[in-house]
């Protein structure tokens, strides 16, 4: 398999799992809090990223001089990101911070052609904003309330901010994938998400005087297997396949797929929730998928045939 397929295939994978997060993420949220739950949920994905490290089946090649430069990273995703995407929630509604999510392709597509100097075709615009379109017509169609129940101008300021921060990502990370090899990249990010979260909370909880229960959301059995889920798949996992996608495509390409999870997590919501599946769902699901190929072979094909025709130099 090329790595072109390998980069998509873990691509698609990773818009899988982040659309089956969103159930999971339920789940632990009935039990616990927010702030706990990113401090449990990281504190599982740096265990399994640290056990095939400690037994010796994978050797990091990063140098501790080196970890500093990574920092910005982890602070872009998951720190910023998960910490101004929970505030945000709270000031706006989830049809809203979808929406606003949606425009995160958009984002990369413009910081890679700043910072990388990515380049692409007007079908991969069109196809971009044709899948952005897709979602947001989805979230509009179930009922996005401007009067009733639409979130405060924090809340959407929050929900872009994160969504920024998600692009600002892709686009670092793509880079790095220059300089580090994409599994150093997974296990540092996890290794600052769990002591920035796990600190976050301790200190939350030392002030409110309720260090004793901690650990009381693993009383809970659902709660145990939606944070193995959110931890090892959808955290470490998603991390890791980002950053191998991203050390094999452009940050633009990628950040497309991003919009299927949406699709992902329609469909179990119909299967697991018997959430009803409407006429919109099926429109939005069309306008994603073709705007997801669009964006990876359309704007590919326009590439090489202008390549092709343009002049072939002759030395003198």
């Amino acid at each position: 398999m090329k790595d072109q397929q390998k980069a998509i295939l873990a691509a698609l994978l990773n818009a899988g799992i982040t659309g089956l997060s969103f159930l999971f993420l339920k789940m632990a949220l009935a039990v616990t809090s927010p702030v706990d739950t990113l401090a449990h949920r990281f504190t599982v994905a740096f265990i399994a990223a640290s056990i095939p490290i400690v037994f010796g089946w994978i050797k990091l090649s990063i140098k501790p001089k080196d970890m500093l430069t990574i920092i910005p990273l982890a602070m872009l995703y998951p720190i910023l990101f998960f910490t101004l995407q929970a505030f945000g929630l709270v000031y706006t509604t989830s049809s809203e911070a979808g929406i606003i999510q949606a425009t995160v392709p958009i984002f990369t597509m413009i910081l890679a052609a700043f910072f990388l100097g990515e380049s692409s075709t007007w079908l991969q615009k069109l196809s971009t904003l044709l899948s952005v379109g897709g979602v947001v017509y989805i979230f509009a169609m179930k009922g996005l309330g401007v009067s009733s129940g639409s979130g405060s101008s924090i809340g959407t300021i929050l929900i872009l901010l994160s969504a920024f921060s998600l692009a600002g990502y892709s686009v670092l990370a793509r880079k790095m994938t220059k300089s580090f090899h994409y599994i150093d990249m997974t296990y540092m990010v996890a290794l600052l998400g769990f002591l920035f979260f796990n600190g976050w909370s301790v200190i939350r909880h030392s002030a409110e005087g309720t260090l004793s229960t901690y650990f009381a959301p693993f009383a809970s059995s659902s709660f145990i297997i939606s944070i193995v889920f959110l931890g090892i798949l959808s955290s470490l996992m998603t991390s890791f396949m980002t950053n191998f996608a991203l050390s094999k495509m452009e940050a633009s390409k990628l950040s497309v797929f991003n919009n299927l999870s949406t699709l992902v997590t329609i469909v179990a919501g119909v299967i697991f929730l018997q959430e009803q599946l409407a006429y919109y769902h099926l429109i939005g699901a069309v306008m994603i998928v073709i705007g997801v190929i669009g964006t990876n072979f359309l704007g590919a094909k326009a590439k090489n045939r202008n390549r092709t025709l343009q002049p072939k130099s002759t030395s003198v």
